[in-house]
């Protein structure tokens, strides 16, 4: 997906993010360690929307944060999981492109996260 594709609502962005793993891993040659490997990609990558979601419906402040938090932590479980898959030279451009989207959700979220902190000494 090039940039100026990429949408600008996270929700969305999010989603495009998880099929677009469940769509990669289709491709993605069958062994023991990829068909588990893959699992546990596709469930960190959907949960990473899922808990944005979950945030944008928070009750509290403190809520939204934990929740936002669990994000960050799913897109970083996803880049763990997608540099693990072993995949031939014809997806590696693929692999490197699911990354990529996976670490600037992370920077995305961690943006988020601190922005929403009190600043220390702040009466907010």
């Amino acid at each position: 997906m090039s940039k100026s594709n990429k949408p600008y609502d996270l929700e969305d962005r999010t989603l495009l993010f998880a099929k677009d793993v469940i769509e990669f891993v289709g491709k993605v040659p069958r062994n023991l360690a990829n068909n588990e490997i893959a699992k546990q990609l596709i469930r960190s990558a959907g949960s990473v929307g899922a808990n944005y979601i979950e945030a944008n419906e928070a009750l509290s402040k403190k809520d939204f944060l934990m929740r936002v938090k669990i994000s960050r932590k799913e897109a970083k479980e996803s880049c763990y999981w997608i540099k693990l898959l072993t995949v031939p030279a014809s997806l590696a451009s693929n692999q490197e492109a699911m990354l990529q989207e996976g670490m600037e959700l992370v920077k995305i979220l961690s943006s988020i996260i601190e922005k929403s902190n009190p600043k220390p000494g702040s009466t907010k």
